[in-house]
């Protein structure tokens, strides 16, 4: 099992233009190439870092989350990375090693490794390895609700939870779900959905969540809207509210992503 993590650097003066990248209305692709140096931002409070910011709040893009690949030198790290009070985070680690300090207790976290970051929370993060660590950071508001205490931070792994099948697919289609979907304190979900070769969404899903979706291995053709896009390991997708979806597995390995979406809200109108 691996998980493509960007090395940077950029193309020669020779390479063509032309590339996948789409910017729509409904959806966006940023293709693995785009990637680049020339493309990275630096970070308040942190030290040995780069990342690239995949999605924000703007208009005609994401609307509830931001979502970074981060790069982190060693020695590198930062002691406060959240600095908004009510925002909840999920870490996931695709290659070399981290230490996220969550309230005093250290946890070391591997390629796979994935931290839920409550709102509020004390932590900090730190690169002791001997060589670079990449990991992805999704950020959301936290939406309280009255009566709903916010769920408590937690360190788990994909490697530590078994994916769980979807009706009828025979284990074609399964996600790995690093938090109960019934558990109402979550307004967020950050999940790996895998797809054996040959398996597919077979049907054109329209619904309310918001997606980001990052391809940690594999490829396949992705149904976006009224569009067929072909998508491999290391490319990203954001998906408006109602983006028709579906997809293909092309193998010949398992594809598979990190998924963001939110849940467990009321529609909010005033």
């Amino acid at each position: 099992m691996g998980y493509y993590t960007p090395a940077g650097g950029l193309p020669p003066q020779s390479a063509l233009l032309t590339d996948r990248a789409i910017v729509k209305e409904a959806y966006t692709v940023i293709p693995k190439g785009v990637l680049r140096d020339i493309v990275t931002s630096n970070l308040p409070g942190f030290t040995r870092t780069r990342s690239w910011i995949i999605a924000r709040p703007i208009a005609g893009f994401a609307t509830t989350f931001s979502q970074l690949i981060v790069e982190i030198a060693q020695g590198g790290g930062a002691s406060t990375p959240e600095q908004e009070a009510m925002v909840e985070g999920v870490l996931f680690v695709t290659s070399g090693e981290l230490t996220v300090t969550i309230a005093g207790t250290q946890h070391l976290l591997a390629a796979g490794g994935y931290a839920y970051l409550a709102p509020g929370e004390t932590w900090s993060l730190a690169n002791d390895g001997a060589e670079s660590v990449s990991f992805h950071w999704v950020r959301k508001a936290y939406e309280k609700v009255p009566g709903i205490e916010a769920p408590a931070s937690f360190v788990t792994s994909d490697q530590a939870v078994e994916p769980r099948p979807m009706p009828d697919t025979d284990g074609a289609w399964a996600t790995t779900r690093f938090v109960d979907p019934d558990d109402l304190a979550h307004d967020m979900h950050v999940n790996i959905v895998t797809f054996q070769p040959g398996g597919s969404i077979p049907f054109a899903e329209t619904h309310v969540m918001e997606h980001g979706l990052f391809v940690l291995e594999g490829k396949a053709v992705y149904r976006l809207n009224d569009d067929w896009v072909e998508v491999e390991a290391g490319d990203y997708m954001w998906l408006r509210a109602f983006c028709p979806q579906a997809c293909y597995a092309g193998g010949p390995g398992p594809f598979r992503y990190l998924l963001y979406k939110d849940v467990n809200r009321q529609i909010r109108l005033t």
